[in-house]
């Protein structure tokens, strides 16, 4: 499987994430790797928005933000999630 397909199938919610992280554990796609990793950190946002107040704030940027990387992932190119993208790249460079 590329890594274009893995990308996409990480955004087919939590369990896609799932999913993709395991078949990129067994042969890893610098291309895949870089979408788990974006989308670890946008989910972390969704489950940050529970937070009273300013969680509508957080869920409508997650949102946002995963349809980017979505748009990325489908288009093949290595797209940044705004603000924060280089942060989720360094936090989570293990993956």
């Amino acid at each position: 499987m590329d890594g274009k397909t893995k990308a996409i199938i990480a955004h087919i919610t939590i369990i896609g994430w799932i999913i993709a992280l395991v078949l990129n554990s067994t042969e890893k796609d610098e291309f895949a790797s870089y979408y788990i990793r974006q989308l670890l950190g946008i989910y972390i946002l969704f489950f940050l928005a529970v937070i009273p107040v300013i969680g509508w704030i957080i869920s409508i940027a997650g949102f946002v933000f995963w349809i980017l990387s979505l748009i990325g992932a489908a288009q093949g190119e290595l797209k940044e999630t705004p603000f924060v993208g280089q942060y989720f790249q360094d936090w989570f460079k293990s993956l």
